[in-house]
């Protein structure tokens, strides 16, 4: 069985109003990944919290350094953590 795993990660650039968090989603679904996507005050930052296999959520990951076609990722910060399976799947929060 492959490592489970989870991250934390701030998103930062022009990311909201791009359909950024709704990319995540996707993305994040199709490798199946549990955890949300929201958008930060401020504007220019988005939260990413996501579990599930390691190996996937390297491939999230870099899915986040590019994010969707009018997105400008300027950088991502992130923490990785234990795996916690306090999340059933994965979804935009508001």
């Amino acid at each position: 069985m492959s490592e489970l795993a989870a991250f934390s990660a701030t998103v930062h650039g022009r990311v909201q109003g791009v359909n950024f968090r709704y990319f995540v989603e996707r993305n994040a679904g199709a490798l199946g990944l549990t955890g949300y996507v929201k958008n930060l005050p401020g504007g220019r930052e988005l939260e990413v919290r996501a579990e599930g296999e390691k190996e996937k959520l390297e491939e999230l990951l870099k899915q986040l350094n590019v994010g969707p076609p009018r997105a400008v990722v300027e950088r991502v910060d992130v923490r990785w953590s234990a795996y916690s399976g306090n999340f059933s799947r994965f979804g935009v929060k508001f």
